[in-house]
């Protein structure tokens, strides 16, 4: 009799403290092998409560990361990727048989509003020469250069595309701009690697050219002129950066200083 009661009473303690440890299991959350609770991040587990500081911050932090994924798919994401071409000859000594000054990696943090072309070719020809634009950013053009400074009259395309092929950054104006901003923009002809000249027809009162990038300005006065220049000027994608702008065709009214 004595036995009967010793065996019910350790049966009910058996079934006892397996309740008691199904229950501490329930109350831990089903922690994972790794140690760490709710990973699995199925249902409510793992997830902010809606309202709450942590899903503020939360949402807070996808919408940061939203900003800065389309910043990097803009205009500085699209210069990172330029490069020179195989079509683009690369090879040319300078005019004057002295090495190419360095070329200079593109500006990480570029002006605002820059267009960048895809890369053809920097051949030359003394044949006709059409460009898909005006001014023209790069492309086929005429075995001479254009000699750097600012002019007073237009000139030649095909010119001025070779000085671009050697890293020089073209301004470019409305031959209507009022006298006081083609001034201002005349002094960078005093630059070294800059050719300045009035050029009928075009889209904005000023534009800023270097190979494959150009910029549309409002005035000769816009603050992102002197970021394009010193951006630009000696390229690394102009595919005979360095190789100046001296020894070439025209006489500018404004040299560059010597």
């Amino acid at each position: 009799m004595i036995t009967s009661n010793l065996k019910g009473e350790r049966g009910v303690a058996r079934v006892f403290l397996t309740g008691a440890l199904l229950v501490l299991a329930t109350a831990c959350g089903g922690e994972t092998s790794g140690g760490s609770q709710g990973s699995s991040g199925d249902g409510a587990q793992g997830e902010a409560a809606s309202g709450t500081p942590a899903a503020e911050a939360t949402r807070a932090g996808g919408m940061e990361e939203t900003t800065a994924a389309k910043a990097e798919s803009g205009e500085a994401a699209e210069l990172a990727q330029a490069e020179t071409s195989q079509r683009e000859i690369q090879n040319m000594l300078p005019a004057d048989g002295k090495r190419p000054d360095p070329a200079r990696p593109l500006p990480e943090d570029p002006p605002e509003g820059i267009e960048v072309y895809p890369a053809t070719t920097n051949k030359l020809t003394e044949g006709p020469i059409e460009y898909d634009r005006s001014p023209p950013t790069n492309g086929e053009h005429d075995p001479l250069w254009q000699n750097c400074g600012a002019y007073e009259r237009p000139i030649n395309d095909r010119h001025a595309v070779h000085s671009l092929d050697h890293g020089i950054v073209w301004i470019t104006h409305d031959p209507g701009l009022p006298a006081g901003q083609v001034e201002t923009l005349r002094g960078y002809g005093e630059e070294e690697n800059v050719i300045v000249s009035p050029y009928p027809g075009q889209d904005a009162p000023v534009i800023s050219t270097s190979w494959r990038v150009q910029l549309e300005l409002d005035g000769a006065d816009d603050p992102r002129l002197r970021e394009f220049v010193a951006g630009f000027r000696n390229s690394e994608i102009a595919p005979l950066s360095g190789n100046r702008c001296a020894g070439g065709v025209g006489n500018p009214e404004i040299k560059p200083a010597a």
